[in-house]
Formats: C-alpha cells, structure tokens, sequence
C-alpha cells in the first residue's frame, strides 16, 4: 500500500508556470509575464520557445526568424538575467515536437537533429538542463510510427543531451501518431532506457486520451457505457500508480478541458487534429468550468512518490475556443489559487 498523500508533503511541491500559458494580447511582453508569474508565487517557469522569439523581436525591434539562432540565443541569455532578477528558475525549454520518427538519410531527419542542437544551445544560454518533447504529431505520411525507429531516435537524442549534462521530458499527446497514453511513452522511456530521460505527465493529455473526445457529443469516449468507461478509467489510475517509478516523471502538467458546446468534426483543420484543435484552446485551469477528471490523475501520480514540479500549461479561449482576455497579474494570481485548491482536494490527510 503506497503511503498516504499528506497536505504537509505538497506544500513541498515546486510550482511553475509555462510562459506559453499567460497572456491574451501582443502587448503581454515575455517581462510581464514572467513579473506576473513571480508575484503570484511561483518559482519556476517552462520557457516556451515562442516566446523567446517574440523577446528577441522586442530587443531588435523587428522580426526574428525561428532559425535566427544567434539572436534567439542573446534572448535566451536576458530572460536568464530577468528571471534570475524574480528568483525564478527556467526548469525547462518546450515545445520541442515532430522530432521522431523521419526516415534515415532524409533531409527531414537531418534537420530535426540540427535544430536538437540549436535548442541544445538555447538552454545553455537560458540555464535549464531539461528539454521536453513531445510524442510525434505530424501530417506527413512518411514519418514512421514503427517502435524501433522511435526508439532508436531518441536514444540518439538523449546521448546527445546527456553529453551536455541535459535531460529529455517525453510527453504523450493524446493526438499523437504513435503515443497517445502514459502507457504509450512509459513503454518508450523504458525501452529507451537511458538515466537523463523521464516522463513530462499532463493531467489533460491523460484524461484526454482515455476519458473524454471532444468529437463525440457527450464529451467522452464513445462505444463505451458510462459505468464501464468509469470503471476502466480507476483501474487505469490505479495501474499508471503502480506501474511508474516517481524518479522517472520530471513533471506534471496540470490543466483540464472545456467540453465543446459543438463537438469537434473528425477532421484535421489547420494540420491539426481535432484532439490538437481541443487542446489549442479548450484548456482552462482546473475548476474554471472543465471537466476531466484531472484530481484521479493528480492522485494517480502524486502515488508514485512524485513529489517534482507541477506546471500550470493552459491555453483557455473559453468554452466557445473563440477567445478570451487574461489580464496577466490576476490571471497568475487566479491559478496559484487554482493549484492549491487542487492541492488540497487531492490530499488524503491534513498531516
């Protein structure tokens, strides 16, 4: 029997904040929200490559391409400085995705891995030693969902970071083309089998892979009656509990989803996924009008001994995904809140 989940030991739990998560207009400069973030009480951030690119267009005052490295790396180096100036630390780099998975010899592959190396250099600048990647998404007909070739790709990714004394964050994307569950990148991680790589768990990737699909009209997984989908879902609690080692998960992600007032058509739009399409603007905090069952996943995990960062990653457009507005002060404010009321309704005992 796992030991019980006591309030005394998530009061120990580190928060942070993903940068991507906060701010509805283009005038939240990356110095507003990072100011936002610190005042609120969190102490770490996941920098999000966007916005260290919009921070170099601001100190350039123009357009930096996503491939200007150089300048993207003096960005990198004054969002260290303004985040050590709020005491916070840059746990880690995201998204980096669409990296698996590209045949041998393509210029796709070549180019995934020369981009692993520019990242790699834009977290030196920063000062984090984690990058997380996300489970291949990609459109493209040729990108291979084989296993092995998973596999072997993110070996060769992990020996490289390892090399720089950095580690790698595997995160399932409930639309993924080959990992769409925590038992999806749990298999992955094991195979891959190397110290510097862990799991990036999120409350709504999991709910959203086995729980909910917002293509149906009840908002869950079709084909199932409700006391069989329930039922299945606790002993697949239960078993990611059991199953995952607390050392092997770097993060939990936390956010839940809106249901669609219309159901998502089962089509790609925009080369995305309607899972991608949900996940894109369906996402408020927790206990702002979602409803996944995100508090089975916090437990879930929090029963493995994990005890690392939880990260606030929310991208709420409100449940029509048609756009809201977030002042930034009170939006943080509102989901430190959030997240200790998660807390609290996770806890077992008040110990």
């Amino acid at each position: 029997m796992p030991a019980p989940i006591t309030l005394a030991s998530l009061r120990s739990v580190p928060l942070a904040y993903a940068t991507c998560s906060i701010g509805s207009s283009p005038s939240d400069t990356l110095p507003d929200k990072l100011l936002a973030i610190s005042n609120a009480g969190f102490t770490a951030i996941e920098l999000s490559f966007p916005d260290i690119q919009q921070h170099a267009e601001k100190l350039h005052n123009r357009e930096v391409a996503s491939d200007s490295y150089a300048e993207l790396t003096l960005a990198a180096r004054d969002i260290a400085k303004l985040c050590k100036k709020l005491n916070l630390e840059i746990m880690m780099l995201q998204p980096f995705s669409n990296f698996e998975g590209w045949p041998r010899g393509s210029v796709e592959r070549e180019q995934v891995f020369l981009k692993a190396k520019a990242w790699m250099q834009l977290m030196e600048a920063c000062g984090t030693d984690l990058l997380q990647v996300g489970s291949t998404d990609s459109l493209e007909e040729s990108i291979s969902t084989n296993r092995a070739d998973i596999v072997r790709d993110l070996r060769e990714l992990a020996d490289m970071l390892a090399k720089q004394n950095m580690r790698m964050a595997y995160e399932n994307w409930c639309w993924s083309t080959h990992a769409r569950t925590w038992k999806d990148v749990w298999e992955i991680v094991k195979e891959v089998d190397r110290p510097n790589v862990g799991l990036c768990l999120d409350t709504f990737q999991t709910a959203g892979s086995e729980w909910a699909d917002p293509r149906s009209p009840s908002g869950l997984l079709e084909g199932i009656p409700k006391p069989e989908l329930e039922r299945r879902w606790k002993e697949n609690m239960l078993k990611l509990s059991q199953t995952i080692p607390g050392t092997k998960i770097f993060l939990l992600q936390v956010s839940d989803a809106y249901k669609p007032a219309k159901a998502i058509e089962n089509e790609a739009k925009d080369g995305l996924r309607p899972r991608a399409q949900w996940s894109h603007a369906y996402r408020p905090m927790p206990y702002a009008g979602g409803y996944l069952p995100i508090e089975d996943v916090t437990k879930a995990v929090l029963k493995t001994g994990f005890r690392g960062y939880f990260s606030m990653e929310i991208f709420d457009s409100g449940p029509e995904g048609k756009g809201k507005e977030h002042e930034v002060n009170q939006y943080a404010k509102k989901a430190m809140e959030s997240m200790q009321r998660l807390f609290k309704n996770v806890a077992e005992t008040n110990e």
